[in-house]
């Protein structure tokens, strides 16, 4: 017979398995590329905002998620404990809100940028980068969606916790 595992593995391995979870990593993978993708060239104007944005919730996300993944919400001052299925839910509605105008500064530098996509057009084109990072800001905007989907019935049901 194994041992039996220890709460704090078995509550990793819950989280890692769940819905949540694994749209949590989602987020967290489409937000590094979006950040990386426009960081990683040259960017200027509106993108600021892209980049505000998907840094920012970045960042969020990892904080929600390790301390759900460490099951530490209950020492996050006035939003813990019982209210952190709503900051969840606040969380995903915020960045999916801010992900569309991100979206659409995305596209629209995108088109401004379609005329350098010919293989005779030899100066730098950011053609490219800015398709790959509307692609990645979509499917972030749509994990936060399915995520605040989720969390949104889950309240409506009466449950208090993310899992």
């Amino acid at each position: 017979m194994p041992p039996p595992q220890p709460p704090l593995r078995k509550n990793i391995l819950k989280l890692l398995t769940s819905f949540l979870g694994i749209i949590r990593i989602l987020q967290i993978v489409f937000g590094a590329g979006l950040w990386v993708t426009i960081a990683a060239n040259k960017y200027e104007g509106s993108i600021h905002f892209v980049l505000f944005v998907a840094v920012l919730f970045w960042l969020l996300t990892l904080a929600l998620f390790f301390l759900t993944l460490l099951d530490k919400q209950d020492l996050v001052p006035l939003l813990g404990g019982e209210r952190w299925l709503l900051t969840n839910l606040v969380h995903d509605v915020s960045a999916a809100v801010l992900y569309l105008p991100a979206i659409g500064v995305m596209i629209y530098k995108t088109e401004r940028n379609s005329f350098c996509n010919l293989e005779q057009y030899k100066h730098l084109c950011l053609y490219k980068v800015y398709l790959a990072a509307a692609v990645f800001a979509c499917l972030g905007c749509l994990a936060y969606l399915l995520s605040a989907l989720y969390g949104g019935c889950r309240k409506c049901r009466g449950e208090q916790t993310v899992m």
